[in-house]
């Protein structure tokens, strides 16, 4: 499909700042945001759109958490908190850019895939659980949830109290992207993914089962994109361009760079772990599997970024 692009819009897209967490600021940032992605599609494109939902998930996790401790219910499984917040992100999603195309006269309608994604049971990250998730607890607190949940593990956090730690696996498989595809030749605007989608994994017989971890929401974005054939991969994020010795006084922003520069500008260690690098990374494995370009960006930014006036752009070989 000519001009198709998957945009993954981050945590900055969905939440401002500390002071505008409640659901109904989300929505307001998802109307500013949505503003942007329809000016993608008036520039001749057509999007499959992916969000991250880590702030979301912990939400979810700490009322859980609360109603523990306090009324002894039981925890809301992690897989479970993923698919709520596909869910209900994808809801106002949906629901802005529906109201952002009849404002435009835009003849499109956007629509919603709670998205499952496989992952290998034997992937590395299962050995060494490294993704923190949900609070802090005393060590009593930490030894009675290990005895009512032996297959948690939680670890000390820099003096803080104890913390569930779970793994991040690489997504191999997209469950539904048959029925994705055939929403996206049909001409919706598809949201899909949504924080990395639902990891689950495959039994010898074939059959599905929900694991506790959490998959990378811009891996699974470039596998996504891989998958529909798409030519450009966006990442929506919260700086203007890349940048090469980011926070240092010889900080230098890139502009337009090749797939063969960013492999070299990732071994030479100038993104960070935490950050930039899983991005990085995932626009690289993207590029390798056919991709023609990817963007980086702010949200605010995304038009001029694909007209070329603005973030970064990387080049397939």
């Amino acid at each position: 499909m000519n001009n198709f692009a998957v945009v993954a819009i981050g945590g900055n897209s969905l939440i401002k700042d500390n002071a505008h967490r409640r659901v109904e600021d989300q929505y307001e940032a998802i109307k500013e945001t949505v503003v942007n992605l329809v000016d993608i599609i008036e520039l001749g494109y057509n999007i499959l759109v992916t969000h991250g939902n880590g702030a979301q998930v912990g939400f979810i996790l700490r009322r859980s958490e609360i109603a523990f401790k306090h009324e002894g219910l039981h925890f809301v499984p992690l897989v479970s908190c993923v698919a709520n917040t596909q869910g209900a992100i994808g809801y106002q999603i949906q629901q802005a850019l529906n109201n952002e195309f009849v404002k435009r006269g835009v003849k499109q309608q956007a629509v919603t895939v709670v998205t499952q994604v496989k992952v290998d049971s034997q992937d590395p990250a299962f050995d060494k659980p490294s993704k923190p998730i949900g609070a802090f607890y005393t060590r009593e607190e930490m030894e009675e949830l290990t005895k009512s949940n032996p297959d948690w593990q939680l670890v000390e956090d820099s003096g803080r109290g104890f913390r569930r730690v779970v793994a991040s696996p690489k997504p191999i498989e997209i469950v539904e992207k048959k029925a994705i595809q055939t929403l996206v030749n049909d001409g919706f605007c598809v949201v899909a993914v949504g924080g990395g989608g639902i990891p689950v994994k495959e039994s010898k017989s074939s059959l599905l089962e929900g694991v506790d971890a959490v998959i990378d929401k811009d891996y699974a974005s470039a596998l996504l994109a891989c998958d529909m054939g798409a030519e450009t991969l966006i990442v929506s994020t919260g700086v203007d361009n890349i940048c090469l010795n980011f926070g240092k006084p010889d900080e230098t922003s890139l502009d337009k760079i090749s797939l063969a520069e960013t492999r070299k500008y990732i071994e030479e260690g100038h993104f960070a772990e935490g950050s930039m690098l899983p991005k990085i990374k995932a626009i690289v494995s993207f590029l390798e599997q056919g991709g023609k370009k990817a963007i980086i960006s702010r949200p605010e930014k995304l038009k001029d970024a694909v007209m070329g006036r603005a973030g970064t752009t990387i080049h397939g070989d």
